[in-house]
């Protein structure tokens, strides 16, 4: 399975959603389940946010690797489940194919409204990356363990 996070620039929220995902899918051994991202008006190239680099440390995750690429329709085609930060991210994938496996993040993991949502850190000091982090640690334990249920059940309400 192919898991692909959405983000604006791709260099905050979704790099630092990819290596939330990767631990905790690898935690549960979970070797089938590939995590990548790309954003909705990213600069292709561009290097993790010093924030989102920083605070990713802070938990033992290294972002030093990562490059920022813009979201297409082949990224989207490739992808088995799209996960999107904001409502914005969503439309932006189903626009580009991603009908029947694009989902808001927080509404994949169980939450509503405005909970739903991931705020963006950018330009923030480094609490508001904190926030945004442990954010993506609670909501992507819901997702992950979404995941691991049967098919039938990890999919209702499909976009």
């Amino acid at each position: 399975m192919k898991l692909l996070f959405v983000c604006t620039g791709n260099i905050c929220r979704s790099p630092m959603a990819e290596a939330i995902a990767r631990r905790l899918l690898a935690a549960r051994g979970r070797h089938d389940v590939a995590a990548w991202s790309a954003g909705t008006a990213a600069w292709d190239g561009a290097p993790a946010s010093e924030g989102a680099y920083l605070i990713a440390l802070e938990h033992g995750l290294d972002l030093s690797a990562h490059r920022a690429r813009q979201i297409t329709t082949d990224i989207v085609a490739s992808a088995d489940l799209i996960l999107g930060m904001s409502p914005h991210h969503v439309e932006r994938a189903l626009a580009l194919g991603g009908k029947g496996k694009t989902h808001l993040l927080g509404e994949f993991a169980g939450r509503t409204g405005a909970t739903a949502q991931v705020d963006d850190p950018f330009g923030g000091d480094l609490e508001e990356y904190r926030t945004t982090f442990d954010r993506l640690e609670e909501l992507l334990a819901g997702a992950v363990e979404r995941l691991e249920k049967p098919q039938a059940d990890a999919n209702p309400g499909d976009h």
